[in-house]
C-alpha cells in the first residue's frame, strides 16, 4: 500500500480529490505528551481515489492538504470532526470549510448519541471494521500494511456513509438541522479558546473575590505555559495544585514550597517565578476591580419536578422525531429551561431545536401542554 512522501506526490493526489464534490478525510496522532496534538498520518478518500500522506515526512510540505481544506467547491467528510479539525486549524492555520460530520449527522438520522464509527459503519454497509491497530503509536516508521489498511478503512467506508446520511437528511428535509450544527464546527472560536477563560475548565469552590482573581490569573498562565511548551496543562501545574495557589495565595517561594501540591524544590525554577509574578499581580488589583464571583444558580422551588418532567417530554419527541435527544437538548438546557422558562438562553430554545421541541418544552412547563400515560405510551395533549 502506497504511502505519499513527497510534496509533488501529495499535490498530484489532491488534484485527483478535488476532481470529486467530496472528498472523506481523517487523521492519525498522538498527543498524550503534548499540548498540541502530533499529527502522524493523513487518510484522504473520493470515489475511486485514495490516498495516505505521511506527515512526518522528511521535506515534505502539506500546503496542498491545507488548500484541498479550504477548497469551498469540496465538502470535507469527518466523523467526529473536532480533533481533526483542531490539527488543520494548528497546523495550517484555516478552519476547513465546508464539511459534513457523520457522527452529529447520525445523531439526527437517528442512531443514537454519539454513535462510533464502526457501529455506523455496520449498521450502513454491513462491513465490519478491524480495529486491533488503534492504539498502535502512529509516530513510529516504518508503518505496516496492517496500520496502513486500517487507516484507509477509515475513510474508504465514510465514502458510503457519507452518501446514504446525506440522502436520508434531504429525505427527511433536515438538511438546515445539520448545518447549523456544522456552522459551529467551522467557527475559529471553537479551536481558539482565550487563556483568560481557561478558570472555566477548573472545578474550584471559591469564597472570596481576591480567590477568584488569583484563579483566573494562574490558569491563564499555565494555559500559556503549556501552549508556549507544547505539553499538556498537568505536566505545568495539576489542578489540585491552581486550586490550593488560589486559596493559599503565596507570594514568594517560601510560601509557594510550603505548598502541599507543590512538587519538591520546583518553587526555584524559572516556571515557578512566572507564577509567582501572576499571583502578585492578582493580589495587587484594587478591592473594586476584582471579578465578582460566578453565582451560584438556585433553582425555584418545583423546578427539580419540572425537569424530569421535560425529560420524559424529551424523550418522546425524540422518539416520535427519530433523532438522539442529546441533539435536541443537553441535561443542562433541561434544567436550565426548567428553572428560567423562555429566560433560558440554551441551543434548545434557538434554530431548528426550538422548532422541534424548544416550543413544547416552554408550553410544558408554562403548564400549557401536559403529559399522560396512555396504552402503555406517553401521550401529550394540551389540557
Amino acid at each position: 500500500m502506497h504511502l505519499i512522501t513527497t510534496t509533488d506526490e501529495l499535490a498530484a493526489a489532491v488534484s485527483e480529490l478535488e476532481k470529486s464534490d467530496f472528498v472523506t478525510v481523517d487523521t492519525e496522532f498522538i498527543r498524550e505528551t503534548t499540548f498540541w496534538p502530533e499529527l502522524c498520518l493523513i487518510q484522504m478518500a473520493a470515489p475511486g481515489v485514495t490516498a495516505l500522506v505521511d506527515p512526518l515526512a522528511s521535506g515534505i510540505d502539506l500546503a496542498p492538504f491545507f488548500a484541498l481544506m479550504g477548497n469551498e467547491k469540496v465538502t470535507k467528510v469527518f466523523h467526529a470532526a473536532r480533533q481533526d479539525i483542531e490539527i488543520v486549524v494548528h497546523r495550517g492555520d484555516l478552519v476547513p470549510h465546508p464539511i459534513f460530520d457523520t457522527q452529529v449527522a447520525a445523531m439526527v438520522c437517528g442512531f443514537g448519541d454519539s454513535v462510533s464509527y464502526e457501529q455506523l459503519v455496520q449498521k450502513v454497509t454491513g462491513a465490519r471494521i478491524d480495529k486491533s491497530s488503534r492504539f498502535t503509536d502512529w509516530r513510529r516508521r516504518p508503518l505496516s500494511e496492517r496500520q496502513l489498511t486500517y487507516a484507509l478503512a477509515d475513510v474508504t467506508h465514510l465514502i458510503e456513509v457519507y452518501q446514504y446520511l446525506r440522502d436520508e437528511l434531504e429525505k427527511e428535509g433536515r438538511a438546515h438541522w445539520l448545518n447549523e450544527e456544522m456552522e459551529i464546527l467551522t467557527t475559529r472560536e471553537t479551536y481558539d479558546p482565550h487563556p483568560e477563560d481557561a478558570w472555566k475548565r477548573l472545578r474550584v469552590r471559591l469564597r472570596k473575590p481576591q480567590e477568584f482573581a488569583v484563579l483566573q490569573a494562574i490558569a491563564a498562565w499555565r494555559e500559556r505555559e503549556a501552549r508556549e511548551k507544547n505539553v499538556p496543562r498537568g505536566r505545568v501545574l495539576k489542578d489540585e495544585a491552581l486550586s490550593e495557589i488560589a486559596m493559599q495565595q503565596p507570594r514568594d517561594q517560601a510560601a509557594l514550597a510550603a505548598l502541599r501540591t507543590i512538587p519538591r524544590g520546583w518553587e526555584r525554577s524559572a516556571t515557578a517565578a512566572t507564577l509567582l509574578q501572576a499571583v502578585n499581580a492578582a493580589m495587587e488589583i484594587p478591592r473594586d476591580d476584582l471579578p465578582k464571583l460566578p453565582r451560584q444558580q438556585h433553582p425555584p422551588e418545583g423546578a427539580a419536578a419540572a425537569a424530569e418532567l421535560l425529560k420524559v417530554l424529551l424523550k418522546h419527541v425524540a422518539e416520535k422525531q427519530g433523532v438522539a435527544p442529546k441533539m435536541l437538548a443537553s441535561s443542562d438546557d433541561i434544567d436550565r429551561i426548567a428553572a428560567n422558562g423562555g429566560e433560558a438562553d440554551v441551543p434548545a430554545l434557538h434554530g431548528w431545536r426550538r422548532e422541534v421541541f424548544g416550543e413544547q418544552a416552554l408550553k410544558l412547563v408554562g403548564g400549557d401542554l401536559a403529559l399522560r400515560f396512555e396504552n402503555k405510551k406517553v401521550v401529550v395533549f394540551e389540557p
